[in-house]
């Protein structure tokens, strides 16, 4: 690798961590914000918030590293052309193809990025946050622990608590058990505490009433004690962990385990076939969107104003690639057997990329092509 080379390739990779971060800063924002609202409102922590955020930064960093590749290679190649550095070293010699080596260098670094997020690290990621819902959603304690609020910990049972202590103790406690509905009953009492022992999660109230109601007989009974217990743990999920989604399914399972993940879960193999070329065709996006962005760009001569017109090409040549990107899921889903489809994108990208080289390495046919762009532009 020449200076130039190692000196394009830095510029490179510290605007793509320029990027990513500006990136995943913007998109974390927006995605955060219904998350604590969601993560509070149930009772849970702020710790349970930054840890659900955790667990989500790996599908947020897939999502934009191919933007950030492709902002990052735009513009760093266009700030070298508007610096006449790009204008010297093809002056000297060096040829588009030859000047683009350290761009495919830091798309293949950026590809290995990837590859460990796409393949490794968001399957335990979504797994591991998929676990952590579950466990939240079953915290019925968590879910009661809300002043002032009718909640409705379960179908047919609702729980008000006027007022907490710090030290536990509930204030102003009612429940009101309709599960049963010919023989619903509601409870109120002054005070209650939470007590979670071997035999499960109690609500056990002190100095209040409990009110039966007989449908059959249109009776109401009323009985005052002095304490009664009040089983809630019930009322967490019993049904154990949810199916885990596609994303879940270790990478090694979606290789070597598929027709078990099929007879077991509720996937057909179009479905985990095309999970599982997804995850490595976005290592082959990365490459592809770098050299379209740098390609696209060496297309423009020398001017100090910037490429503006190449800039807008190379993004109208990124929208195409997720436009197909897009349209090629639905057809592997319904026949497996063309799973190549899903590389189809990148394949595109690098197409188009050697073909901008061809054109801006050799000058007169790039003149050419200017000139019958010119002359087909109105006077």
């Amino acid at each position: 690798m020449s200076r130039f080379d190692g000196y394009f390739l830095r510029q490179l990779l510290v605007l793509f961590g320029f990027f990513t971060l500006v990136l995943v800063g913007v998109f974390w924002i927006t995605r955060s914000v219904s998350l604590f609202d969601r993560v509070i409102s149930g009772g849970q922590s702020a710790m349970v918030f930054l840890e659900f955020t955790a667990l989500t930064l790996p599908t947020l960093i897939r999502t934009v590293m191919p933007m950030a590749v492709f902002a990052a290679a735009v513009y760093a190649t266009n700030r070298l052309s508007r610096e006449s550095e790009l204008t010297v070293m093809l002056a000297t010699g060096s040829s588009p193809w030859r000047l683009a080596r350290a761009v495919v260098l830091f798309g293949v670094i950026t590809g290995l990025m990837m590859a460990v997020i796409s393949v490794f690290l968001r399957p335990a990621s979504v797994e591991q946050l998929e676990t952590r819902q579950a466990e939240v959603a079953g915290d019925v304690t968590a879910q009661l622990l809300n002043e002032g609020e009718f909640l409705h910990p379960a179908e047919g049972v609702t729980v008000y608590i006027g007022r907490i202590d710090l030290d536990g103790t509930l204030h102003e406690v009612f429940v009101s058990d309709r599960r049963d509905a010919e023989n619903a009953v509601s409870y109120s009492s002054a005070t209650a505490y939470l007590v979670n022992n071997d035999t499960g999660i109690h609500l056990v109230m002190v100095d209040g009433v409990a009110l039966r109601l007989n449908e059959q007989g249109r009776t109401l009974s009323s009985t005052l004690f002095q304490d009664a217990s009040y089983d809630i743990s019930e009322l967490t999920s019993s049904g154990g962990m949810a199916q885990r989604s596609l994303e879940a399914i270790p990478t090694a399972e979606l290789i070597g385990g598929r027709d078990a993940v099929a007879a077991t879960e509720e996937f057909s193999q179009g479905q985990l076939v095309e999970e599982l070329h997804q995850r490595f065709s976005w290592i082959a996006i990365c490459i592809a969107v770098a050299l379209a962005g740098y390609s696209t760009l060496m297309l423009g001569s020398f001017s100090r104003f910037g490429l503006w017109p190449q800039i807008l090409g190379a993004f109208t040549i990124l929208v195409l690639l997720e436009g197909v990107r897009g349209f090629v899921s639905p057809v592997v889903i319904d026949d497996p057997s063309l799973w190549f489809v899903l590389y189809l994108p990148a394949i595109m990208g690098v197409f188009i990329s050697c073909l901008f080289l061809i054109v801006a390495g050799r000058p007169l046919l790039r003149r050419r092509v200017r000139d019958v762009e010119t002359s087909l532009s109105p006077a």
